[in-house]
């Protein structure tokens, strides 16, 4: 089974960018991490802050048995990444670090939640862990 991780912009900082929020462990780490508790699952890895180059990924990882986005700040901007999710047939769960409703009010607007299968807020990091076992469970 390929589950593929599509990270949006600044994604790339975790770790060092705004701890109090997003904590201070790296992606990287936190993949290898999940890659060993997921063992019989092939995790693919994408990360940038360009927005054609989310949406040509999205595009290319339509045979994946899920994928899971974390948009970032294009989750409240994007048409185009949105469009991308409804073009595909494969299961999309859309995830977010921190709990976007306790921020900003701009935060409160997703242009991906009413085209994606599910959404999971607020758990730190462990949020990939829990759209990977929903992805699991949904097999």
């Amino acid at each position: 089974m390929k589950i593929t991780i599509i990270n949006g912009p600044n994604l790339n900082l975790l770790g060092t960018r705004e701890t109090d929020i997003y904590g201070s462990q790296n992606f990287e780490s936190y993949l290898d991490s999940l890659k060993s508790l997921f063992k019989d699952v092939e995790i693919d890895y994408f990360q940038s802050n360009v927005e054609g180059e989310i949406i040509n990924f999205i595009q290319k990882s339509k045979n994946s048995k899920g994928i899971i986005l974390n948009a970032a700040a294009y989750t409240h901007t994007s048409v185009g990444i949105a469009d991308a999710v409804k073009s595909i047939d494969c299961r999309v769960i859309e995830v977010h670090i921190s709990n976007t409703y306790s921020r900003e009010e701009f935060r409160h607007n997703s242009y991906l939640s009413p085209v994606v299968d599910g959404i999971i807020i607020g758990f730190g990091l462990n949020s990939y862990r829990l759209a990977i076992d929903s992805i699991i469970k949904d097999e």
